[in-house]
């Protein structure tokens, strides 16, 4: 099979295609033929290896050689012990807790890692879901679900995870505030949003307005600027941007957040949930939720597709087809 690979760290010049040969399902796993895939903030870091927490486990050479963690694909063949996948079915999943390899002809994984595709879709569409999608959702529910008439604002609102999370908080009945750089407002007002913030002319932290629930994908500020920007028993959700921050705010936020209100938390993920994927289904289903494709790209012109995420002026997701 067809996989993108790479052996060092670097830029998307360090990925070349190669043929490996096609895995076979162990027990407890399926082997999926991949159809459509996309590119993830995790991904970017794992190729560049930077910052250098990323290296962990892992210093001098990548883990991981294939990449990728959305699946979108059909179910070829089942190994031993599964029960809730049979060959031919239609799934998607992320594959991040279980070795990544996405960007391939074929994966393998625990069948735990799949659920089966929402209907009225393309594959493109279903490829870009699992982890912007999912992170979306926790961002959206976490401590509490974001409710009608709250007021959101989503920072980094038009990439792949802004993209689901303005449309859930709508879905919500939420007033949303998209910030972002003015090549990308056009998309975060069609998406929609209420109000849309130029981060290079406007600080949202330093405006006076206040809200009740935050996302933040491009985590930098302070514990203090989160905390001025919230209404009282507001949350805001950190899910994306600087390692270190995120992990200082995990580390001191429950504690600084107990000191009243206003709560600034790193919100648990967990890759393919079975509630997030029934309450994601449920609004695709419902029309209340499009994903935004950027742009696509086959699996040959993978680094191509890096090289256009990394530049970070993509509205919505880039989409590997397979």
């Amino acid at each position: 099979m067809k996989v993108m690979y790479y052996t060092e760290y670097g830029t998307p010049d360090m990925l070349s295609l190669r043929d490996v040969p096609t895995p076979s399902p162990a027990e407890g796993e399926v082997l999926v033929r991949v159809r459509a895939t996309s590119i993830n903030d995790w991904d970017w870091l794992l190729l560049n290896g930077k910052p250098f927490i990323n290296r962990i486990g892992a210093l001098r050479r990548p883990k991981h050689h294939i990449l990728g963690s959305d699946v979108a694909g059909v179910v070829e063949s089942v190994g031993s012990g599964v029960t809730r996948l049979s060959p031919g079915d239609e799934v998607f999943g992320d594959m991040s807790t279980s070795g990544f390899g996405a960007f391939a002809e074929y994966v393998t994984a625990p069948e735990t890692s799949f659920a089966l595709r929402p209907s009225g879709l393309t594959w493109e569409q279903v490829g870009v879901l699992p982890q912007a999608a999912g992170l979306a959702i926790t961002g959206m529910r976490a401590q509490h679900p974001v409710e009608a008439g709250h007021r959101v604002l989503i920072n980094g609102a038009g990439g792949g995870v802004g993209n689901f999370a303005i449309q859930i908080a709508k879905a919500a009945g939420a007033e949303v505030t998209g910030v972002d750089l003015p090549a990308k407002l056009d998309a975060v007002r069609a998406w929609g949003a209420d109000h849309v913030i130029d981060y290079t002319r406007e600080d949202f932290g330093a405006n006076g307005q206040t809200y009740d629930r935050i996302l933040d994908v491009a985590c930098h500020r302070s514990m203090a600027s989160y905390r001025r920007s919230l209404n009282p028993g507001g949350v805001c959700a950190l899910i994306g941007g600087s390692i270190p921050r995120i992990l200082f705010i995990m580390a001191v936020g429950p504690v600084v957040s107990s000191f009243g209100s206003r709560q600034v938390r790193v919100p648990i993920w967990k890759a393919n949930s079975p509630d997030d994927v029934a309450f994601l289904t449920g609004l695709l289903e419902s029309g209340s939720i499009v994903p935004a494709i950027d742009s696509t790209y086959p699996l040959e012109g993978i680094p191509d597709a890096f090289r256009h995420y990394g530049a970070q002026l993509h509205r919505g997701k880039v989409a590997i087809t397979v």
